[in-house]
């Protein structure tokens, strides 16, 4: 089994060399090491799960929040 530093590097190499979102890349991962999804559950990080999220809103799949200017 991955540690949850490699699984987050993979998925990252993943959704940038194919251009998906992060958690397609996730899905796309579980595809090719022949694992289930709702197992790795336990190796997302917390940079991972902020960018999934991100991608969702992005998606309207989730209400955007107010962001300060920066």
């Amino acid at each position: 089994m991955q540690s949850s530093k490699s699984f987050s590097l993979e998925v990252e190499k993943i959704a940038k060399e194919k251009n998906i979102t992060h958690m397609e890349a996730v899905i796309e991962h579980c595809r090719i090491q022949e694992i289930e999804p709702d197992t790795v559950s336990r190796l997302i990080t917390k940079s991972l799960k902020d960018k999934i999220e991100d991608n969702a809103r992005d998606l309207n799949f989730l209400p955007r929040q107010a962001k300060l200017p920066i």
